[in-house]
């Protein structure tokens, strides 16, 4: 039979699952070790871990709304879009401004209540413990290092609602946090919404004092001047004028109120714009002072106020409808073309404008265009107030002063009488903006700590050390090169004559079990070798069988001397007359299994020092002689490629069936290489978990450039157990055949 094909294994192929159970198995022990500690940390850290509360609240955040009463120096609000708003929304909860807030409350609110122990995040660690009355952290630390940390706000997806949760140690100190962050928000969202109407109620408030002065000062002055003149009233016609007067004056000032409010308004709303788009804000601005709109604003204005004069002029009824008929449809037209025109811009800026700021630009074109109109009408009242306040000037000079003095009354009076109600408007829309935060759910206390889950940190404790167990084996098995199954060997395509497992009791440094074939030949070693005895029968096709068999290593301490005695065993045991022969001359050991001399032995017999009847010597096992190794020569590569090396093998061949030779290592010397070129087969033995499998490709590349005789590897010391289950199994039933007849015996007797 020729020698072995071993089956071919790519170098890419992955790793079957059994290879990576055997390797489990190889580190069963680190690997243990390593979860048991990762398991105790995490113990540990479950027993100790601070307690952590939980406390949540809820808002609802609505798109804001129009205000109640809808008055020209009122801004009107559009639909904010839905995503982007909250998102926008939930920036503002985060931001420095509510957060300062309330670590301001914070600080106010511990030293009101006075119990230490109720708070913990907002203390000074470094100060605990101390005489430091202030035992707290400043605003800014409590802002930026507690409240960014310990508070998330989320919004619920698909939904207008935010969560504000916060933990802390303190199950007291988490609650107050959770509500203190939504009334912070909640009144700087209220301040956000009426800052505008606030600015127009602050102006309308002080132009009402300045006016109810006015009214009184002029009450005054004519009261005094008809006690003084004695002139009680005015002509028809007089009164008439200064009527006439009165209203447009009091026209004209509403218009320039109105205008003043809608400059406020301008300014407040394009100072919002400019910081997000400053851009659009100048493009606005070219739109609102545009030459068409104004013209159809001027016109829109003097059509107005004609009509107003007509009214107060005409006293035929019929003829008055039907002018102001006429004045109402030739006012309509006009306004359709502005709106048209406004309705055609709005569409085109809207399409292009980002979601969030289609709001505000909307208030800003509303009010841009609403004081354009205003400044078009003030300008056409004033116009006729001139003309009126000429023909005034043309009364008589007696009841001149007079009818001034009335007129200013009257004129302080309407416009006093007019501020009063913008201002009760303003007043009213102020305290009727609700901002557009509800709290619908307020933080709780919580009874029961949301933090540590023990039992998770325990399992996620045994996880982690069970995974960096396997990840410490995978990592060493990537780094360690040296062979540790036959698969191993057969990648290489190495042919693999068969392994031993390790000899129990030798790792312990007992050599009593060293010659297991001996001492129990009923055990899995002793079958490995007998095993092997078989391969090496047929691992070969001659004409003449194997006789003379070498075996070496490719490193020291890979156990080519055990496994150099054992086979020898093997063949005696099977009735051929078999001998070992040392020629390890550089360290010599089959003399100590066989508990003899080293001396003498074949170097005194190569040298002549000793006869061949008295080289060869008899061991307790029938069939079984051996040779020691004599005395160690200084030149033993020389010796071993003698002539007389030669002569002895063939006499030894003669008289024996099998000669078994326990050569030194082929990769350090050249005494094993010398003799595979005049032995009929070389094994080569690696030793599991040790020989590195470079050195044992070295080893594989001299033994088979020389003459043939390689025969294999014997891999030595493999553990069954831990990678061939089965093959341990099957071993321990065929092993002890007489054991088991024996109890069936037993059984049936």
């Amino acid at each position: 039979m020729g020698n072995y094909e071993p089956r071919q294994f790519d170098e890419e192929e992955g790793t079957s699952l059994r290879e990576y159970i055997n390797l489990l198995r190889q580190y069963i022990v680190p690997i243990t070790l390593i979860t048991l500690a990762g398991l105790a940390v995490a113990i540990v850290y479950a027993l100790t871990a601070r307690d952590i509360y939980q406390s949540t609240t809820s808002l609802k955040i609505q798109k804001p709304s129009g205000n109640i009463l809808d008055a020209p120096l009122l801004p009107e609000f559009s639909d904010f879009g839905s995503d982007r708003f909250i998102a926008n929304e939930i920036e503002v909860l985060k931001s420095y401004t509510v957060r300062e807030r309330v670590a301001k409350d914070l600080i106010a609110q511990y030293h009101q209540i006075n119990v230490p122990d109720s708070f913990y995040l907002i203390l000074d660690k470094d100060l605990i413990g101390s005489d430091s009355k202030d035992q707290l952290l400043s605003v800014h630390n409590i802002a930026t290092s507690i409240l960014k940390k310990k508070v998330s706000i989320d919004q619920k997806r698909g939904l207008d609602i935010a969560e504000i949760t916060v933990e802390s140690p303190s199950a007291y100190e988490a609650t107050l946090i959770a509500n203190d962050y939504a009334r912070a928000y909640k009144e700087i969202n209220l301040s956000y919404n009426r800052e505008q109407l606030v600015t127009v109620r602050t102006f309308l408030e002080k132009q009402r004092e300045v006016m109810k002065k006015e009214l009184l000062l002029s009450e005054n002055k004519l009261q005094a001047y008809q006690e003084k003149e004695g002139i009680i009233e005015l002509s028809e016609q007089a009164t008439a004028l200064i009527q006439q007067i009165t209203d447009i004056q009091t026209k004209m000032n509403e218009a320039q109120m109105n205008m003043v409010i809608a400059e406020k308004s301008v300014a407040a709303l394009s100072s919002q714009l400019k910081q997000q788009n400053p851009k659009l804000k100048a493009y606005l601005d070219n739109f609102a002072t545009e030459s068409y709109l104004q013209g159809l604003q001027d016109q829109i204005a003097k059509l107005e106020v004609q009509r107003d004069v007509a009214i107060s002029d005409n006293k035929n009824a019929k003829r008055l409808h039907s002018v102001v008929a006429d004045f109402d449809k030739r006012i309509a037209i006009m306004k359709k073309k502005l709106n048209d025109k406004v309705a055609i811009y709005k569409e085109s800026i809207f399409a292009s404008s980002p979601e969030e700021i289609k709001a505000l630009t909307q208030q800003l074109l509303d009010q841009e265009i609403a004081y354009q109109g205003y400044k078009a009408s003030y300008k056409e009242l004033k116009a006729i107030y001139d003309n009126f306040e000429s023909k005034f000037n043309e009364l008589p000079n007696r009841s001149i002063e007079l009818a001034r003095l009335q007129r200013e009354r009257m004129a302080n009076e309407k416009l006093y009488l007019l501020i009063e109600e913008k201002y009760q408007e303003a007043l009213i829309n102020e305290q009727a903006t609700p901002g557009n935060v509800l709290i619908i759910d307020k933080a709780r206390y919580p009874y029961k700590p949301a933090k540590p889950n023990r039992k998770l940190i325990v399992l996620i404790g045994l996880i982690l050390g069970g995974g960096f167990g396997f990840g410490y084996a995978f990592v060493r098995n990537y780094f360690d090169n040296t062979i540790k199954t036959p698969e191993d060997i057969q990648r290489k395509n190495i042919n693999v004559l068969a392994w031993v497992p390790e000899i129990e009791g030798l790792e312990e440094g007992n050599k009593e079990f060293e010659f297991i074939v001996s001492k129990k030949p009923d055990s899995i070693p002793s079958e490995a070798f007998r095993s092997l005895r078989t391969r090496i029968n047929f691992s070969k096709i001659k004409e003449t069988p194997i006789q003379t068999i070498l075996v070496t290593s490719s490193a020291p301490r890979e156990g080519k001397t055990t496994v150099s005695v054992n086979i020898a065993g093997t063949f005696a045991m099977s009735g051929k007359k078999t001998v070992i022969l040392d020629l390890d001359l550089r360290k010599p050991r089959v003399h100590h299994l066989f508990n003899a001399q080293k001396t003498p032995g074949v170097t005194d017999y190569l040298f002549g020092d000793i006869s061949y009847e008295n080289l060869i010597r008899k061991s307790e096992i029938d069939n079984l002689f051996y040779i020691s190794a004599g005395t160690i020569p200084p030149n033993p590569a020389e010796v071993l490629g003698s002539k007389q090396m030669q002569d002895l093998l063939h006499k030894l061949s003669a008289d024996f069936d099998m000669v078994i030779i326990d050569s030194p290592p082929i990769v350090a010397v050249t005494d094993a290489e010398i003799l595979s070129k005049i032995v009929d087969a070389t094994i080569l033995v690696v030793s599991a978990n040790i020989t590195e499998i470079d050195l044992m490709e070295k080893a594989v590349e001299i033994l088979s450039a020389n003459g043939g005789s390689f025969i294999g590897v014997l891999l030595n010391r493999f553990s069954y157990r831990s990678g061939y289950g089965s093959y341990y199994k099957y071993y321990y039933y065929y092993a002890r055949p007489d054991q088991k007849n024996r109890r069936k015996k037993e059984l049936k007797g």
